[in-house]
């Protein structure tokens, strides 16, 4: 198949592709729980890796994230997955597409005694639109291929909510 076809084919593929219905959470008066306040929900965060952790080990981990020395993680990952439903995500290397998802969220963290804070600020600017990665160079290659031969195409899905 033609590049110019199998591309073709992809946007024929995408149109023709079925409505997702999808639930969001609802207050209890039925209106729709921002996201920013369900933001981090499932999140193994600094305050449970303090609670998990010795004192020395979260000691060492926040050395660590200042960048300050090397971490042992294991116990870390541990401790974090016990109580949550948790899985890696990988994406195989199987020479198909894949996608990648941009989300209109705004970070902001916060330092406090505790360590720091990261919180969701649902945020949105037209110029977020001109900032996507149309060469797809930030997926992963498995040695497959050369940055700079990736290619990906943005498409923004009107249809999604």
């Amino acid at each position: 198949m033609a590049v110019n076809a199998a591309r073709v084919e992809s946007l024929r593929d995408n149109i023709n592709r079925p409505t997702r219905v999808i639930s969001y959470p609802k207050n209890p008066d039925g209106t729709p729980v921002y996201t920013s306040e369900f933001f981090g929900e499932n999140v193994f965060h600094l305050q449970q890796i303090a609670k998990a952790l010795p004192k020395p080990a979260y000691a060492s981990f926040l050395k660590q994230m200042r960048g300050r020395q090397a971490l042992e993680t294991t116990h870390l990952l541990e401790e974090g997955s016990i109580g949550v439903v948790a899985k890696p995500w990988t994406v195989p290397q199987t020479g198909t597409t894949a996608e990648k998802h941009d989300a209109f969220l705004t970070l902001k963290s916060t330092y406090t005694a505790a360590g720091e804070e990261t919180t969701a600020i649902d945020a949105f600017s037209g110029s977020q639109l001109l900032q996507a990665e149309p060469d797809a160079s930030s997926f992963p290659s498995g040695g497959m291929r050369s940055t700079f031969e990736a290619r990906g195409y943005t498409v923004w899905d009107t249809t999604s909510p």
